[in-house]
């Protein structure tokens, strides 16, 4: 492996069909990225035909054969092939088998070589659960593929956006599922998760909200008791350990109470309760942060978006901001 002086990051490129190839050629025209030591675990195939459709000038692409041993070179990205795709069968904005296919493999790739200390961060471009599916990668999503290859029980989906970051409790389980399995010692994993991961980015511990679950936090009882019986005891276990958390507070307001600058990071209780009003503040620019791997990863907060992929259209900003907080978490220093 060649000694590097700076992290080298590795981006996954995505299911092939989506805009993964499209928003990695862009991110790396950006002035922000551009100078920081990437590669791609893709297809090297894939990546050029995108090239040619973006008529990108600025960069040339060099395939790479051994892990490890790539010149992180100004003007060149680094592609290391992970998989075969037939780029003259691949259907732009369908869900295919071969999609999910080569997808899956780009991110056990990547994880080996996180592991392996061979990169020092993984950034993730979008994966259509469909496809992996129709794969036989039975998986909600990513969390749970790097969670099982990392050998990671306990870990959380963190959104971070320089306006505001949430952490969440559950994920990708029914609405219903996750109110009967509220747990007080999963939410006490989480808030330190929270801490722990923010500290890393705010360089400072953080100050942690933890929402309720009911209307006005249950309004002492009023509308329900698991403020009372479950996320309060949490709060001020965690608390007397000495994190900075407060809570529980209601979720119609402390969302806007972290935007206003009181909190770092807000922990909701469920799926939607985080994602909503990060979506609606940091669609572009959020970044999806896997707290509790053995390993950095960040991602895009958004889909694959098929309707407009190998169109030239894809925004790149939310890769951007991965790239970048990929990189600083690794101690790049920008």
């Amino acid at each position: 492996m060649i000694k590097r002086n700076r992290p080298v990051i590795g981006i996954t490129m995505g299911d092939p069909a989506g805009i993964g190839p499209e928003i990695i050629l862009k991110s790396f025209e950006n002035q922000k990225t551009a100078n920081l030591n990437i590669i791609v675990i893709g297809n090297y195939d894939v990546l050029a035909a995108s090239y040619d459709m973006l008529n990108v000038k600025t960069f040339k692409l060099t395939r790479i054969t051994v892990p490890g041993e790539y010149p992180c070179t100004p003007g060149e990205l680094n592609v290391l092939d992970a998989d075969q795709v037939d780029v003259n069968n691949l259907k732009p904005g369908k869900v295919q088998h071969s999609a999910g296919k080569a997808a899956f493999k780009c991110i056990k790739k990547a994880i080996e070589l996180a592991v392996n200390g061979e990169i020092d961060a993984v950034v993730t471009a979008p994966v259509n659960k469909e496809a992996l599916h129709l794969a036989g990668y039975r998986y909600p999503g990513h969390t749970e593929i790097l969670a099982q290859y990392t050998g990671t029980r306990d870990y959380a989906m963190l959104l971070y956006d320089k306006k505001l970051s949430v952490i969440h409790v559950s994920t990708h389980i029914s609405l219903l599922e996750a109110i009967r399995g509220l747990d007080r010692k999963r939410i006490e994993k989480v808030i330190e998760l929270a801490d722990v991961t923010m500290e890393k980015i705010c360089g400072k511990k953080p100050r942690i909200a933890v929402a309720g679950l009911n209307p006005h936090a249950g309004e002492n009882g009023l509308f329900g008791n698991e403020e009372i019986e479950i996320i309060a005891p949490a709060v001020r276990n965690m608390s007397a350990s000495g994190i900075k958390v407060e809570g529980p507070v209601p979720p119609d307001t402390v969302f806007l109470k972290a935007v206003q600058g009181h909190y770092d990071v807000v922990t909701a209780m469920y799926h939607d309760q985080g994602h909503i009003p990060l979506k609606l503040l940091g669609f572009h620019s959020g970044v999806n942060i896997t707290a509790g791997l053995p390993i950095i990863r960040t991602s895009v907060d958004h889909g694959t978006a098929f309707e407009i992929a190998w169109q030239g259209k894809a925004n790149e900003a939310s890769m951007v901001e991965a790239i970048k907080l990929a990189a600083k978490m690794a101690g790049d220093e920008l």
